[in-house]
């Protein structure tokens, strides 16, 4: 499927009338061997670095409410930032007592030490997270302590300059020291979403390596590859553990 689209802009897409719905069963039904992965490795790195934070940030939550679930034990309130309406209203719904799919994700962190002392990360997440319907780029300067984006900078335009400058609000929207985790698909070619295609910048490990050298300290990026590919156009993913800022 091509894009009806004349631009392959951020600004020139139909955020609003993203298939939540579609892409929660796409991608989440069931737990992947790379999810698996990269869920281990973000809770070992928050354990490793975090004590305890107030606010916490996942940028571009979309459907997925695994990065939010990660921050948990750390976060007096995670702040959930979506552009898309349709997110936003699933989101709004889906964090006031999450459904049982959920329940496998949080297993893979449960037990782990920092997250044992979690009795009910149902209860918690709705307690705790607020959804606010707001465009990255427009994201506050330093002002949360931990932060989390997922399948979002390389995803929400084709032109590689915006890819890059979502990166620096993403970043930049922490406090100097936080520790972070973001992930994305590598050489992605664009995906659809139902009926929908959208476009995508189709980087690799040393691009956004590139580009948290001047705006993160302490970056660790891991390549996580699969047998059983989530769909065709792209080569894996990627994960980046740092902390925000210049040491």
């Amino acid at each position: 499927m091509t894009s009806p689209y004349s631009s392959s802009a951020n600004s020139s897409q139909p955020w609003d009338a993203f298939d939540t719905g579609w892409y929660l069963d796409h991608n989440y039904r069931t737990l992947r061997d790379d999810d698996q992965v990269i869920i281990d490795r973000i809770g070992d790195h928050f354990a490793a670095t975090c004590g305890r934070f107030l606010r916490g940030i996942d940028v571009g939550t979309g459907a997925n409410l695994y990065p939010a679930l990660a921050m948990l034990p750390y976060c007096d309130e995670i702040t959930l930032w979506d552009r898309a309406s349709s997110n936003v209203d699933w989101l709004r719904h889906e964090v006031m007592g999450y459904s049982r799919l959920w329940d496998k994700f949080w297993g893979e962190l449960a037990g782990k030490a920092r997250y044992r002392p979690v009795r009910d990360p149902r209860l918690e997440l709705a307690l705790v997270a607020t959804v606010r319907q707001g465009d990255i780029f427009r994201l506050p300067t330093a002002r949360w302590d931990i932060g989390t984006m997922f399948f979002v900078a390389e995803s929400l335009s084709g032109e590689r300059a915006e890819f890059e400058l979502a990166m620096a609000k993403f970043v930049g929207c922490l406090v100097p020291g936080a520790p972070f985790a973001a992930a994305f698909m590598a050489h992605s070619q664009g995906y659809v979403v139902g009926e929908r295609a959208f476009p995508a910048v189709p980087i690799v490990a040393d691009d956004v390596a590139r580009t948290l050298e001047a705006i993160a300290h302490n970056v660790d990026i891991h390549k996580i590859d699969t047998e059983t590919p989530l769909r065709q156009g792209y080569d894996g993913m990627i994960l980046a553990l740092g902390h925000a800022g210049r040491r």
